[in-house]
């Protein structure tokens, strides 16, 4: 069908609707949606917090008897299965709307094409692909978790204009200015997860949550690369554990030989919201005290290359003033048992395998990822091919000697990336680049 005249004038103010809640709706998409009548909005409606209701029905609620004539305007194909919620394709249906227009179609195999086709059967005009491109944009997370079985990850640097990220051993050091933090501070709290290496976590001892006024609960799960459990318990990280959850992905070798007869480690993920397995591709994640014998590797990462990625040196470094931490098995035990005791959790994987790693966020319902730190960290993504955005802050701030180099520049984004624009953030400017979704 034909885009009549307002429709992207409608599917945009859709798309803006959808943002709202993203990072909130635990696995579900957090979708927009208009009802219009007579060109003047008369519901409208995002996905719920924690993923229910849905938009559809929120907005058709709204808008009541007016529903009857009007066109419905959904970021994403309406769903047509019976899950915890009726189909929204037949809410549409029964309200009596005369047209949908959609943004995206949905890849979930559940729902593809059958929402469209339930609502054409039942005499609905339908169009679709309306500002798709913005749409898929907004859809991002939701997208790559469902077609690439793993997070949509976002790799944010602020570099000096020296070409530095940070100074040795002065912790964390202000490159960019509190208009872009500010930013930088909406990411995170529309963000599913944020991750960061253990030399960041010692060196900086970041907090890593979102501190907006009034966006402090939005702020994401936490993760940190920590092979040796090397997270000093005196971190932000480690205090703030019980307020906003924390998970440190240790090496299989210091996995407790004690809880598993054979002495192999089955992956851990904790059930930390977003809930896991309601749209998950994956098996189901194993606890410590389950009786599955199967290793990482044996699960996830399939079609992924098949070497390793080793670890960096200088990228595991030890207690906060430096040094290695001790591979006693009573010691690695007692900072286990310590860590756990406070409230983090902990995860066994190869910390330098993501595309084990990544599969294994998607399975319990993380669609997003914020890669923050450190250079190191953000190069093994980078070579991974596994980061989907950039976001590069230029600030005009000089580091000067000791400076920690940059591991990505303007000149040299990889290849497989669009530029997607600019904008300026007082001095600072933030360059953003996209692989296709």
């Amino acid at each position: 069908m034909s885009v009549a005249g307002d429709d992207e004038g409608f599917m945009a103010a859709a798309i803006r609707l959808s943002r709202r809640h993203l990072g909130r709706t635990a696995t579900n998409p957090s979708v927009g949606c208009l009802i219009v009548r007579n060109g003047a909005i008369v519901g409208s409606a995002v996905t719920a917090l924690g993923g229910r209701p849905h938009a559809e029905p929120q907005a058709l609620a709204e808008a009541g008897e007016l529903a009857r004539g009007a066109t419905a305007y959904v970021t994403l194909e309406p769903c047509s299965h019976h899950g915890k919620t009726p189909p929204c394709a037949d809410a549409l249906i029964a309200y009596g709307v005369a047209r949908v227009v959609i943004s995206v179609t949905d890849p979930d195999p559940r729902v593809s094409g059958r929402g469209i086709s339930m609502l054409r059967d039942a005499g609905i005009e339908v169009t679709t692909g309306v500002l798709e491109a913005e749409g898929r944009r907004s859809l991002a997370g939701y997208l790559t978790r469902q077609t690439k079985n793993r997070p949509y990850v976002t790799l944010k640097l602020a570099v000096s204009a020296d070409g530095m990220i940070g100074r040795e051993g002065e912790g964390q050091v202000a490159i960019t200015g509190p208009q872009a933090r500010a930013e930088v501070q909406a990411l995170r709290a529309e963000t599913d997860a944020i991750l960061v290496g253990i030399g960041t976590a010692i060196a900086d001892d970041p907090l890593l949550t979102v501190r907006t006024p009034g966006l402090e609960a939005q702020s994401p799960i936490r993760i940190v690369l920590d092979p040796s459990l090397a997270l000093p318990l005196t971190s932000k990280l480690v205090q703030t554990a019980r307020d906003v959850p924390v998970i440190v992905v240790a090496s299989e070798e210091v996995w407790p030989l004690s809880a598993d007869a054979e002495g192999l480690p089955p992956f851990v993920l904790p059930d930390i919201s977003p809930t896991s397995g309601e749209i998950g591709k994956g098996p189901a994640l194993s606890s410590p005290s389950s009786d599955s014998n199967v290793p990482a590797s044996a699960n996830f990462g399939q079609g992924a290359g098949s070497q390793p990625i080793s670890p960096f040196v200088g990228e595991m470094p030890g207690r906060a003033e430096g040094g290695v931490p001790s591979t006693d098995p009573a010691d690695v035990e007692s900072r286990r048992t310590a860590l756990k005791a406070v409230g983090v959790e902990i995860v066994y994987c190869n910390p330098y395998h993501p595309e084990i790693l990544l599969p294994a966020l998607a399975t319990r319902g993380i669609s997003s990822l914020l890669v923050e730190g450190g250079a190191k960290t953000a190069r093994l993504f980078l070579e991974a091919g596994l980061v989907d955005r950039i976001q590069l802050y230029q600030a005009p701030v000089v580091i000067g000697p000791g400076g920690i180099e940059s591991p990505l520049q303007v000149t040299d984004i990889p290849s497989g990336f669009t530029h997607t624009g600019t904008r300026m953030f007082g001095d600072d400017r933030l360059d953003e680049y996209e692989r296709g979704v």
